[in-house]
């Protein structure tokens, strides 16, 4: 029994330890302002709490003022927003194949007995009209002599007054003639047959086309129905090409589109052709489409199972375009600096079409002939964001300061160092020394350091920002403890007041080592 109440008792303060933590959260979520607040100092990026990560908010931007020396420096280069004519370029692989519309077949249309082969070798190259085989038909036999019989009685019966007869010899003639053209006996037979006026035993067979020989089964002594394929003969001055093209691409091709494909057999040479068939199915294994090539094939350089590169041209007429370099992905949004000239770079948020090679489509955002910065993007996007947070926080400088306490202020300076030299996650020391025109240490003064760490929503990342008031040590001397929650490169802004007035706004970058 004095278990039991133990237990109860035990799990009773349990219960309440567990419900006052619970409203002291609720308490300390209330009294938060709505959206996520800024991380603070000495938090880790991984002590933030175990539920799932909240949804990131895109930083903010603002207008920034650069000196055109300083953009110089970081390399920052812009590009002319301009209309004109754009096409993208699609590019694959794929695999040569035989044009299935240009193989033929050597076959007969009526029996024998095959006797001397001219062409006994796969892949022997024959031309339209060569010889191939000779071949012995007693059906082919028996007709030619029917013909040379007609071809005697129509000129004995053909002048008859007798009704019927000569109608009658010259129907004979026309059907043997008809039977040895419905056999496709050359016409070179025909004429010595007529010339000759006797039947010759053995008859040549013709290639029907020009091409390359796959497959032979024509060998002497072989008797061969009109069913039997003797060979069968590809053309290859014509190729086709698969190509395999990514679900995501095969929108934006039709048939009839341009297209180039190179081999490393034939380095710098260059094949045209065009899309001739695409596939109404998706492979589910590697989400592509099959796209059939034709490809003319001059000096049949390409083979069958070559492996070779393919470019596909796809016109999009013509956009509003800028180039590709010059749009930061920002999460959710496309982003680009709009150069107004003089150090001025203006953020915006601009609407994308495709993707046309190295350029964009733009469909809302930027007007022809602005100029966009299309490099060292980044670090304007860095300066973009400090300002937008510090725009509201820097006191302002009065509108006229007179006579020598302006001039003394207009020349202080801040220097600007950290103990460890270099950085880390975790404690550090700032340390800033003011000092006048003459060298002096500055006295009197309240030196806020501002770190910030822009922040990366593609990997689900708010932006850093750590506010530090430093003490006086003298001597114009001003040390401040801080906790750097990450490592990586942070952007240092030392702001000093005195009497209201700023004395020095001044920014540097350090790198923190240390993990993220």
């Amino acid at each position: 029994m004095k278990n039991y109440r133990t237990a109860f008792f035990a799990m009773l303060a349990t219960s309440m330890a567990l419900a006052a933590t619970l409203g002291l959260y609720w308490w300390r979520g209330s009294r938060q302002p709505a959206g996520p607040a800024p991380m603070e100092a000495g938090m880790d990026m991984g002590e933030q709490g175990g539920g799932p990560p909240a949804a990131v908010t895109e930083a903010k931007l603002a207008p920034v003022q650069i000196p055109v020396e300083r953009l110089q420096r970081i390399g920052v280069r812009t590009a002319v927003v301009q209309q004109k004519m754009v096409s993208n370029e699609i590019r694959t692989v794929g695999n040569v194949e035989v044009d299935e519309r240009r193989i033929s077949y050597v076959q007969l249309r009526y029996p024998g007995w095959i006797k001397k082969v001219y062409v006994d070798s796969t892949y022997d190259y024959i031309k339209k009209g060569q010889p191939l085989f000779t071949i012995y038909s007693p059906d082919l036999v028996t007709t030619e002599q029917e013909y040379l019989i007609a071809k005697r009685n129509q000129a004995t019966l053909g002048k008859s007054d007798v009704p019927g007869v000569a109608t009658g010899s010259n129907a004979l003639l026309e059907g043997a003639v008809e039977r040895l053209r419905r056999w496709e006996i050359p016409a070179r037979e025909l004429e010595k047959l007529e010339k000759n006026g006797k039947v010759e035993q053995e008859m040549e067979v013709d290639s029907p086309t020009t091409g390359f020989v796959t497959e032979r089964n024509a060998v002497p002594n072989q008797y061969v129905q009109p069913d039997t394929r003797l060979y069968t003969v590809a053309d290859f001055s014509t190729v086709w090409v698969y190509a395999a093209v990514f679900q995501s691409d095969i929108g934006q091709i039709k048939p009839g589109n341009a297209v180039v494909i190179t081999t490393d057999a034939y380095t710098g040479r260059k094949f045209s052709g065009r899309v001739d068939f695409i596939w109404p199915q998706v492979d589910m294994a590697t989400r592509t489409v099959r796209v059939r090539l034709v490809i003319p094939n001059p000096g049949l350089l390409l083979k069958p199972g070559m492996f070779v590169n393919v470019s596909v041209s796809v016109p999009l007429g013509r956009h509003l375009t800028i180039p590709a370099s010059g749009v930061l992905q920002s999460g959710t949004r496309s982003i680009v600096f709009v150069d107004h000239g003089g150090g001025s770079l203006e953020p915006r948020e601009v609407e994308l079409g495709q993707q046309a090679g190295s350029d964009y489509v733009v469909n809302k955002g930027v007007k022809a002939g602005e100029r966009v910065i299309t490099a060292a993007n980044f670090l304007i996007d860095s300066e973009s964001q400090l300002q937008a947070l510090m725009g509201p926080l820097t006191p302002a400088a009065p509108a006229a300061t007179a006579g020598p306490e302006k001039a003394a202020q207009e020349n202080v300076q801040a220097h600007f160092s950290t103990d460890p030299a270099t950085p880390r996650k975790g404690s550090n020391l700032y340390r800033v020394h003011l000092t006048g025109a003459d060298g002096a240490g500055v006295g009197g003064a309240q030196v806020s350091v501002r770190s910030f760490m822009p922040g990366m929503p593609q990997m689900g990342m708010a932006a850093i920002n750590v506010e530090s008031k430093l003490e006086e040590k003298g001597g114009g001397v001003y040390e401040g403890t801080v906790q750097l929650p990450s490592g990586g490169t942070w952007k240092i802004t030392i702001t000093a007041v005195k009497n209201g007035s700023v004395l020095v706004t001044t920014q540097t970058s350090v790198s923190a080592e240390g993990g993220m």
